[in-house]
């Protein structure tokens, strides 16, 4: 195990990555941070444990063990805006999703700190999701990569109104087959439970832009999740509600098992 990251490798063309679940934090970072930073509030709550079915299903895992706030690993190393027009977190963090300052003043990270948490953290982490996909494109002729995340209902700092549940994002269909992005929203539609919508506010961070290219094998998609769908709240200290997350991960396992049995056109 990497102390960046756990990987688990799978038999079959899935690999689910998982970049903000992690709650560890670089050394001498907590002390820099404001006391609402330090409960880490946009944490991707829970998420390794709605994907739990993945590795027995066949797949390949590889979740981030440390904050988004060290460093965001679906952004860009180059720090490119994802959504113009509207505020960007970067790679290294200096603001929560409300838009509050991360760091007691005049603790900010400086460009050498920035540029050195890219090269600790960032990369290691990128070039095993290179390495696992060439080896899965290798066995198979394609892979898939599945990119889960989960986000608070409601952030108006970041977007109007209220999620839906389910948030796929495939690059407005440039990172993925139609095909496979059809099948995703068809199953999700058939639970009642829950609303979707594809490529709506989350079209796909860095991971699913960069990693997505259905022409060379390579079909990437995003899964935001309303935290509202397995949290008995979303407010600290974000408690689960087992019976909700166990029901979400039942759809979360047939979405998987809808990528493992996906042959992309010849």
């Amino acid at each position: 195990m990497s102390d960046i990251f756990t990987y688990s490798p799978g038999q079959l063309p899935l690999l689910v990555t998982i970049p903000h679940s992690g709650t560890l934090l670089a050394p001498g970072m907590e002390a820099r941070l404001t006391p609402d930073a330090r409960t880490l509030p946009d944490t991707d709550w829970y998420v390794d444990h709605l994907y739990a079915c993945a590795h027995a299903l066949g797949a390949s895992t590889l979740r981030a063990r440390y904050s988004r706030y060290v460093t965001d690993l679906n952004r860009g190393a180059d720090n490119a805006v994802l959504y113009p027009g509207r505020p960007s977190t970067g790679v290294v963090p200096t603001h929560t999703f409300d838009g509050a300052p991360l760091y007691l003043a005049g603790q900010e990270p400086d460009e050498a700190e920035i540029q050195e948490r890219i090269g600790t953290y960032w990369h290691p982490y990128h070039n095993a999701i290179t390495a696992e996909l060439e080896r899965l494109r290798a066995k198979w002729g394609w892979a898939i990569l599945w990119d889960a995340h989960s986000i608070r209902s409601q952030i108006p700092h970041l977007f109007e109104g209220t999620l839906p549940t389910l948030n796929f994002g495939t690059n407005s269909g440039a990172s993925c087959a139609a095909s496979l992005a059809e099948q995703l929203v068809q199953h999700a539609a058939q639970n009642s439970s829950y609303t979707h919508v594809l490529n709506g506010r989350f079209k796909g961070g860095y991971t699913t832009r960069h990693y997505g290219q259905p022409q060379n094998g390579i079909h990437a998609v995003q899964l935001e999740l309303a935290q509202s769908a397995y949290l008995a709240s979303e407010d600290a200290p974000w408690p689960i509600s087992l019976p909700a997350a166990a029901q979400l991960g039942q759809l979360i396992e047939g979405l998987l098992k809808l990528a493992i049995a996906y042959r992309p056109d010849r």
